[in-house]
């Protein structure tokens, strides 16, 4: 485009003055650009004008193509217009061109600038990605996209970490998981559904893994087992990083990444086998029904060093709708995806017979007529089903790197924060 006019907007990333030339750096989601002006070329006037417009105000330049191989991207801007559309106050709440770092507190209140840092940008352009490759994954798996209630009248798998709200005169929760509803799908005779959506849980963690507001992606296939379901997600996570690491290169390069995508099949590891390896450990003693803390969980990733499954759950730790082995009903068909770092997904073959579904609620403490609109669905035909739900935070989190999950949500809810 050397030596075309163009028209360019975007926000002021930096000012410099160098006497009878002055450079303003135009930054919007794709990069930066080069404007130069030249004292003796635009006049005393607007270049007096340019040389005060604030960091990060808005402005709109037109001006003439001319290519540079030391400027950004080869090229830069001789104007002949600088309109400023909206002026920025001074001083910013913190510093967009990363040169002084600040607080993740810090920037989670000016969320609206912190994403105008392109590593943040980045990463959530890489989020977006991340989805189009998921649904474009799912879709070649024939599965359909279908959307269940987030208000709901009953716990997903009972207990209290729910959110009670008002609901005309009855009294109703934020939905933990799409799991019931997308268990009573079977029995509608879809098949094969999938859901990209968020669910709430009232947890009062407060680490760099957990929040009370994220977005789930769940799948649920009828006349299917465990081990079909895992080699669907095991591909989802590989479809994901592949199709990042071909059309996600700019972002990639300015968060300094070189993405790596993961070989399937992942390893499988019982539950047994990893109290085995845990045991290795020097003072640990882990008993069999314990469920794996996180300094085991450390440990097995460090050891193990890429992504792999854990198989085989105790029925006692895994939810009611886990299917157990018949000739072993201490153990079921539940499994959890692991990165080395966390767990990023869960998923098990389902209970489709009612009489032990009925059984498995009341095992876990539950009263079957709390859950009656769900099993009502089993009582007249129920294909076996399997499958998962994957957090996409935490995929998103461990394919980047990223230190802390709210890196990787817009504008994250956990237990302190409920705005902006």
């Amino acid at each position: 485009m050397d030596g075309r006019e163009v028209v360019l907007a975007g926000f002021v990333h930096e000012t410099r003055d160098l006497g009878g030339i002055a450079f303003l750096v135009l930054r919007d989601r794709k990069g930066l650009a080069q404007i130069t002006l030249v004292k003796k070329m635009v006049g005393k006037e607007m270049f007096k004008s340019v040389r005060t417009i604030s960091r990060e105000s808005v402005v709109q330049v037109r001006g003439q193509v001319k290519a540079e191989p030391k400027a950004p991207r080869g090229f830069e801007i001789l104007p002949t217009d600088v309109r400023v559309l909206s002026a920025a106050q001074v001083p910013l709440p913190l510093d967009p061109t990363e040169k002084v770092e600040c607080e993740l507190d810090t920037r989670l209140d000016a969320r609206f600038m912190d994403i105008r840092r392109p590593c943040v940008l980045a990463a959530f352009e890489i989020e977006s990605a991340v989805l189009r490759s998921l649904r474009d994954y799912f879709y070649g798996q024939k599965i359909t996209e279908v959307f269940t209630p987030k208000i709901v009248a009953a716990a997903t798998e009972g207990g209290t970490d729910l959110f009670p709200i008002s609901y005309f005169e009855k009294e109703a929760f934020l939905n933990q998981s799409p799991q019931l509803y997308k268990q009573m799908l079977m029995g509608a005779g879809m098949d094969r559904v999938f859901e990209i959506g968020p669910i709430f849980r009232a947890e009062e963690h407060d680490t760099r893994r957990h929040l009370n507001e994220a977005i789930s992606i769940d799948v649920e296939i009828s006349f299917a087992d465990d081990k079909e379901v895992m080699s669907i997600l095991e591909g989802a996570v590989v479809e994901a990083y592949r199709y990042v690491a071909e059309n996600c290169s700019y972002q990639l390069e300015v968060m300094g990444l070189d993405l790596q995508v993961p070989k399937a099949p992942f390893r499988r590891i019982t539950y047994t086998e990893a109290l085995e390896m845990a045991s290795e450990r020097a003072g640990v003693k882990m008993q069999w029904g314990d469920d794996l803390d996180t300094e085991t969980e450390r440990f097995l990733g460090e050891t193990i060093g890429e992504h792999y499954f854990l198989t085989d759950w105790p029925s006692s730790i895994k939810p009611y709708y886990t299917l157990p082995y018949e000739d072993k009903p201490e153990i079921c068909r539940g499994f959890d995806l692991m990165h080395p770092r966390m767990e990023l997904a869960s998923g098990a073959q389902r209970v489709h017979d009612y009489s032990l579904l009925v059984e498995r609620i009341v095992e876990k403490g539950l009263d079957p007529d709390g859950f009656e609109f769900y099993l009502k669905a089993f009582r007249y035909g129920m294909p076996p089903h399997a499958g998962w739900g994957l957090g996409l935070s935490r995929l998103v989190m461990t394919m980047l790197k990223l230190e802390n999950i709210r890196d990787a949500v817009i504008f994250p809810r956990d237990r302190r924060r409920l705005v902006p």
